[in-house]
């Protein structure tokens, strides 16, 4: 069996993508009731490339972001910059190896090397130093919610997609797509401080 060596980890805001995006998702399950009258869960286990592209029914697809029971989370630069802050701190702390960060408005790419944490863990904890800072600075999109009934919903979807990287090779293709994504959007290439280069 191949040994994996790093991984490309896509995870997104609140009502980004939801888990019965016609165009598929990673999820198995639709857990939200308010959600579930918009399908069942799409997931997708035969590509490892984004399925945004594909056709499908848009009209669905918005018709369910608006029955969410918060806004979609769209960040904007001081927020993005806080939950970067919150990452550099986490992989400090756990001595993660990252190799790329994009941090876009409503999703989030990297390429992550091989760590002690099961890779579910290392998202976990990247998301929690991302909302920590978030709260720090005051800038998460939801603490009011938390002033009005004393819970914080997640900024965060709830699922997220992982693709293995088994050779080198695979790693610099995901790295330089990780590097690439802000320019799809029409944002300036983006460098973070813990982003470390990546040595065979």
């Amino acid at each position: 069996m191949k040994r994996v060596i790093a991984f490309h980890v896509v995870f997104s805001t609140y009502g980004f993508w939801l888990p019965n995006d016609p165009r598929g998702s990673n999820s198995s399950e639709v857990r939200a009731d308010n959600i579930r009258p918009f399908g069942k869960a799409t997931l997708v286990t035969d590509t490892r490339r984004s399925v945004a592209g594909r056709p499908h029914d848009r009209a669905l697809r918005l018709a369910a972001k608006k029955a969410l029971k918060y806004p979609e989370v769209v960040l904007y630069g001081a927020q993005a910059a806080a939950i970067g802050s919150g990452f550099a701190e986490q992989t400090a702390t756990s001595q993660f190896r990252i190799h790329a960060c994009a941090i876009l408005p409503q999703h989030m790419h990297l390429v992550v090397g091989r760590h002690h944490y099961d890779i579910e863990q290392v998202v976990r904890l990247l998301r929690q130093a991302g909302t920590r800072k978030l709260l720090e600075k005051g800038l998460h999109p939801f603490a009011d919610q938390r002033a009005k009934n004393g819970r914080l919903p997640s900024v965060w979807g709830q699922d997220f997609r992982k693709v293995f990287l088994f050779n080198d090779d695979e790693v610099h293709d995901r790295i330089q797509y990780v590097k690439n994504n802000p320019a799809r959007e029409g944002k300036p290439e983006q460098r973070w401080s813990f982003v470390s280069q990546y040595a065979p």
